[in-house]
């Protein structure tokens, strides 16, 4: 896609959320089911993933584990982003490699040990970039991509969060 065609598909959305910002409020849903054993079936409307404990507290490498799941969306919401605003600053890159990396400890987990917290302690993106760009335009492009990533953005600013018991349907 070339910034123009970008820049032409956006433009019509962008003048609708200036005119009507309840318009651009969407609610996303994921869904999921409990299965066999000690996993979770994942509608992530592409197919059907199966997600389970990971291996550090007794679940085995058939299934999906949430945190690497959650690390997958990072890259994913990243990917996309830093594409989007590649094309919008015209910055050609001939490839870009993204890898997200989380630290856990699965003491706090299983329980183990009371003060170590559950879940990422730190994340770290990594993105290996082919261009021809120059060092201000990456910079740019980097801060604009960060500002700009859905995933990332909720994981630096987490939003409010509960955990709600609906009726079943």
């Amino acid at each position: 896609m070339e910034s123009n065609q970008l820049r032409a598909a956006q433009a019509p959305l962008k003048a609708q959320y200036r005119e009507a910002p309840e318009t651009a409020r969407v609610t996303l849903r994921a869904r999921g089911r409990l299965n066999e054993g000690v996993s979770c079936k994942i509608e992530t409307g592409k197919a059907l993933v199966t997600a389970g404990l990971h291996p550090a507290t007794g679940g085995v490498r058939e299934t999906a584990c949430s945190g690497e799941m959650l690390l997958e969306a990072l890259v994913a919401c990243t990917g996309v982003t830093l594409n989007a605003v590649a094309t919008a600053l015209g910055i050609v890159l001939r490839d870009a490699t993204l890898e997200a990396e989380g630290e856990l400890d699965f003491r706090g987990t299983l329980g183990v040990a009371k003060d170590v917290p559950v879940g990422f302690q730190a994340i770290r993106m990594n993105v290996m970039l082919e261009t021809d760009a120059t060092e201000q335009q990456i910079a740019d492009l980097l801060r604009l991509t960060e500002r700009y990533c859905v995933v990332l953005q909720t994981l630096k600013r987490p939003p409010e969060l509960a955990l709600v018991r609906k009726a079943a349907k």
